[in-house]
């Protein structure tokens, strides 16, 4: 029986991920600094609300009560990050830190698709299920 009976898999899962992606935003802003597009400011602090944003996220998947809010919150977030994604892919070499030996292109550019898939997981792990 699971901890979390009123939860899917996929559901445990993307709670896990974006929370874990949260987490993470506390623990090395600097990187989600540098690929931050240079027109937006306060970098660092817009880190910070990206990693709450995250978390808050990830925990309301949990809760049946909450999961129509993770949904419109979770995919409003991936699309409020795009742009560092997009800015990451057309400019690499611009971005402080980034090895462009260690990661290829190719996967920079995939990731812009890939945040399509994330909408869809979000869309499908989050919709009610029927009684």
């Amino acid at each position: 029986m699971s901890a979390l009976p009123d939860t899917t898999f996929s559901q445990r899962a993307l709670a896990a991920v974006f929370s874990f992606a949260g987490v993470m935003h506390f623990v090395i802003p600097r990187t989600y600094e540098a690929i931050m597009p240079p027109y937006l400011p306060a970098h660092h602090e817009l880190v910070l609300i990206s990693g709450i944003a995250e978390i808050v996220g990830g925990l309301a998947v949990i809760p049946p009560s909450t999961r129509s809010f993770a949904r419109w919150w979770l995919i409003a977030l991936l699309i409020a990050v795009f742009p560092a994604n997009l800015h990451l892919a057309i400019n690499p070499g611009d971005v402080k830190g980034f090895d462009p030996d260690r990661i290829p292109e190719w996967l920079l550019w995939a990731r812009l698709p890939g945040q399509l898939l994330f909408i869809y997981w979000v869309w499908r792990a989050t919709r009610p299920r029927p009684a």
